[in-house]
């Protein structure tokens, strides 16, 4: 059985609530004055409000939490309860840590967007997240069956992932647009091998980033900030550790590389700038505009194109892991 009414929900429901919400967050925002002010590095001539990660993470909780109290007070349909119940009775304590997660990313990233946090300090809080969620039994293992090992590689794929995604905001919709792409083909690697829980979580992510696209893309009327960049990144490094990308049902074992394929724009970038940047004298963390996007904007393409033209490569490479 494959549960498309489940999926169709997720994505729909996630972008529903997501878009609802994102005008409360955007003037609860304005009042509390959570905004990008124009300055070093930014064209915009407003404040604009950080309100996307909230909206993001509210269209992903909300159905989540929704259907945990569902299932508790019952009962589902037929159709949902044989899915529903039993991917949560297996993975119910690992979609908790996801979902405290991405919460704890989101309020390391406010905490940086409003008091500007050092580089040392937002490592230190995301080494933790990764620990914990590492803790629930979500761990990369690439056939090496030693949990030492496990922790340490995969807290360093959150950490990579998470912040290789955070250096792709910077400009409108490039950051979510990846997240768009990579949930969507998470979900289906999901789907297909089975893990319905899984694809149901994925395809709600992308459906929240969905929601939250069209406030940002092209005009910026509000933006991710380092709290919605740390959610996205965070859950797209998450979403590729949970599918079964090598098993009896697709024995190649060159899908383990899947993930790298789907997230090779934001890892190639990371690569690329860091590099620059150590050619150049700089500390790594300190922004510039060597991204692929302003590089493609010194091309000569508009924003809004370079960022399609992104989307689209990304789109493609991770089209390809579907090649038998």
């Amino acid at each position: 059985m494959f549960p498309v009414g489940l999926y169709l929900l997720a994505l729909v429901g996630g972008a529903v609530i997501s878009a609802a919400s994102l005008p409360l967050w955007r003037r609860w925002c304005e009042h509390v004055s959570l905004l990008d002010a124009p300055g070093h590095r930014k064209i915009h001539k407003h404040p604009v409000p950080l309100a996307g990660g909230l909206a993001v993470v509210t269209g992903l909780a909300v159905p989540i939490l929704a259907v945990t109290a569902w299932v508790w007070l019952g009962p589902l349909p037929e159709s949902f309860d044989r899915v529903v119940t039993y991917g949560l009775d297996k993975r119910g304590w690992q979609l908790a840590a996801i979902l405290g997660g991405a919460v704890a990313m989101l309020a390391l990233g406010i905490i940086d967007d409003r008091w500007n946090l050092s580089a040392k300090s937002k490592l230190v809080g995301q080494v933790l997240i990764a620990l914990a969620v590492a803790a629930s039994g979500i761990r990369v293992t690439v056939f090496v069956e030693s949990p030492l090992f496990s922790y340490a590689v995969t807290v360093l794929w959150i950490l990579t992932v998470t912040n290789a995604v955070n250096f792709q905001d910077n400009m409108n919709g490039l950051c979510a647009g990846l997240g768009v792409i990579g949930g969507w083909f998470f979900a289906w690697h999901a789907g297909l091998e089975g893990q319905y829980l899984v694809a149901s979580l994925a395809f709600l992510f992308t459906g929240a980033l969905v929601g939250f696209l069209p406030y940002n893309f092209p005009r910026g009327g509000v933006f991710l900030g380092d709290g919605g960049s740390h959610v996205v990144g965070f859950l797209l490094a998450v979403l590729a550790i949970l599918p079964d990308f090598y098993s009896a049902a697709s024995p190649q074992k060159w899908l383990v590389l899947a993930p790298l394929l789907v997230l090779a724009v934001p890892l190639a970038d990371l690569v690329s700038v860091i590099l620059i940047r150590r050619w150049l004298g700089q500390a790594v963390w300190v922004g510039d505009n060597n991204h692929f996007s302003h590089r493609l904007v010194r091309r000569g393409h508009t924003k809004p194109r370079a960022v399609l033209v992104l989307l689209l490569i990304a789109a493609a490479i991770g089209a390809a892991t579907f090649l038998k």
